[in-house]
């Protein structure tokens, strides 16, 4: 199997911890070198995040056991990268 370098999620948080915070935490899981939250919808009690973490071989699990520790639930797998690297998305004639 290939090794495991982009996943992105859709994932459903509590407003506490901070999205900082809640980042900065799953950046620190193993396997994970780098990690970006963005907030995509916000209500009065919970945020709607896409996290995309990033490394060189990323054990899923280990990163959505971080996610759950922080009070959060992972909704969908959004992203996968596998492979030597990361192949980026190029528009093509489809796109119109």
């Amino acid at each position: 199997m290939s090794d495991v370098r982009r996943i992105v999620l859709d994932v459903l948080k509590p407003h506490d911890p901070p999205l900082l915070v809640f980042t900065d935490r799953i950046a620190e899981a193993e396997s994970v070198a780098a990690a970006t939250g963005t907030v995509l919808e916000l209500d009065e009690d919970v945020q709607n995040v896409s996290v995309t973490v990033e490394g060189s071989s990323l054990d899923y699990d280990a990163i959505e056991d971080a996610i759950e520790d922080l009070g959060a639930t992972v909704h969908s797998v959004d992203q996968v990268a596998c492979g030597e690297h990361v192949v980026e998305r190029r528009p093509t004639p489809q796109d119109g």
